[in-house]
């Protein structure tokens, strides 16, 4: 990848390293070096780790090395038909670990995050969420009401101390993640995404290549922000102007 931006750099503005988070002391190492040496604009990891949660003690080395960067992190979902939906069935059916498995493990990643105070402990992290922040916007109700009461529901775990531990309310951490466009062409998520993190914390497609129709849902997330009742300013924001600025590119014509 930073041979293809060296070679072309009309092409490539910038590349993002993918880490071994299996092995975190080399994931810390290769972050480094693929900054320092390389000219990484940021890294990306995944939603778990085999199964571990991010926001466990063996990982948090790399926000700190990110938050001291102030270059972004990409959190793309993993999960498999392994995940069943049901407790009785071995392995989840139609795929649904795929259409609605992956918004949920964003928000489940997004959620266990914030209760970590991992924004108050890194306050320049920034994390890019894909799919336009899982189903955090669609589900503003539940993410703000229902956990005000966070504990009421569970009798096994003492949950009282969470919510007074953080510096804010929680709700407000949420908006503070970054969401892409890559919603496979869907214009009311897209509106509501966009409504809920705000123009400076929406970036546009970079989930990209992905594209199980060659060009048909890049062309069709186009349009929808072409359509998008905004400025031709927050627009730009969402083209190239936020990616320039997290990712320290020189603007573009």
């Amino acid at each position: 990848m930073a041979e293809l931006v060296q070679k072309y750099p009309d092409r490539f503005a910038g590349f993002a390293a993918s880490l071994p988070m299996n092995n975190p002391d080399a994931a810390f190492k290769e972050t480094k070096r693929a900054i320092d040496e390389l000219g990484a604009c940021g890294v990306e990891v995944f939603t778990n780790i085999k199964g571990k949660p991010l926001d466990l003690p063996e990982f948090a080395p790399l926000w700190g090395i990110m938050n001291d960067y102030d270059l972004p992190i990409w959190m793309h979902p993993s999960r498999s038909s392994s995940q069943t939906d049901y407790s009785s069935e071995p392995k989840s059916r139609y795929e649904i670990w795929f259409a609605f498995g992956y918004p949920y493990e964003t928000s489940a990643a997004m959620a266990r995050l914030v209760f970590a105070g991992i924004f108050d402990k890194y306050p320049n992290l920034k994390i890019i969420t894909h799919h336009m922040g899982g189903m955090v916007a669609f589900s503003e109700g539940r993410v703000n009401a229902g956990w005000q009461v966070m504990g009421s529901r569970t009798s096994d775990e003492d949950y009282s101390g969470v919510l007074k531990s953080l510096k804010r309310p929680h709700a407000e951490y949420f908006k503070m993640f970054y969401a892409d466009t890559a919603l496979f062409g869907a214009k009311a998520g897209t509106e509501c995404g966009l409504k809920y993190f705000g123009v400076d914390h929406v970036v546009f497609a970079s989930d990209y290549p992905f594209d199980p129709v060659p060009g048909q849902f890049i062309r069709d997330t186009i349009e929808i922000v072409d359509a998008l009742e905004i400025s031709e300013a927050d627009r730009a924001k969402i083209y190239h102007g936020n990616a320039e600025r997290m990712l320290k590119l020189k603007p573009r014509r």
